[in-house]
């Protein structure tokens, strides 16, 4: 049963995933608008969340945090925290956005893009 198992595992091992998810979110933060599949897509909003509002902070231990959380990737840590993060001080959550964008033809993937508001 899967009881409190809530997300997906994209037949990948654990670290498979984790690296998946971690570049969903360092291309997103690098160009603030990507395309990928649905449930990709739906595994990295949540992701992404936390950390804009990790972001929020900004101060040397969330900022430390945030890059362990992005594999010591500085450049982009320093982009969610100086130019992303600061849209967003006035809200509460609900950082990006969702669209669905219909099936893609070879598989019949749903895609969707994943944006930030």
């Amino acid at each position: 049963m899967r009881h409190h198992n809530s997300k997906r595992k994209f037949g990948r091992e654990k670290n498979q995933r984790n690296a998946l998810v971690n570049s969903l979110a360092l291309n997103l933060i690098v160009r603030e608008k990507i395309k990928t599949t649905l449930p990709k897509a739906k595994e990295l909003k949540p992701f992404i969340e936390k950390l804009v509002t990790k972001a929020k902070k900004a101060d040397v231990a969330s900022r430390r945090l945030l890059a362990s959380k992005l594999t010591n990737r500085k450049k982009e840590v320093k982009k969610l925290v100086d130019v992303i993060a600061p849209r967003y001080i006035d809200r509460k959550g609900g950082y990006t956005r969702l669209l669905k964008l219909g099936v893609r033809k070879s598989d019949g993937a749903e895609m969707a893009v994943i944006e930030f508001v």
